[in-house]
């Protein structure tokens, strides 16, 4: 279960992925980038963690993890990236991503960084 979303743009973009969606894993710590790939295997319910308001969660399930992390810093650089959302707002926890972008991403986790 995804849950804890607090960001209503983060809580309608969950509310609009349907079952069988893929999902880029990324990690938003210490050294950000995209790590593996999910799965949507539940759509949108009420997020049972929430004490107030209308929040929302999904149920995801690992698919794999990348043969190496896609850096933040690795996507920033490739201008090939220059319109994707996670450029704009990296802090957003739950976002578009276009199927080019999507496709790129999978490219490059086969590229040695």
């Amino acid at each position: 279960m995804w849950d804890g979303v607090r960001n209503f743009q983060a809580r309608n973009n969950l509310r609009i992925m349907k079952k069988g969606d893929s999902v880029l894993f990324y990690h938003s710590g210490k050294n950000p980038g995209i790590v593996g790939l999910a799965e949507v295997v539940k759509e949108h319910y009420p997020d049972p963690t929430a004490k107030e308001g209308d929040w929302s969660v999904v149920n995801v399930k690992p698919i794999r993890k990348f043969k190496r992390l896609i850096t933040l810093q690795e996507i920033k650089q490739n201008s090939d990236f220059k319109d994707m959302y996670l450029i704009r707002s990296s802090r957003l926890s739950v976002q578009p991503v276009k199927q080019d972008e999507y496709n790129l991403i999978l490219q490059l986790e086969q590229v040695k960084a």
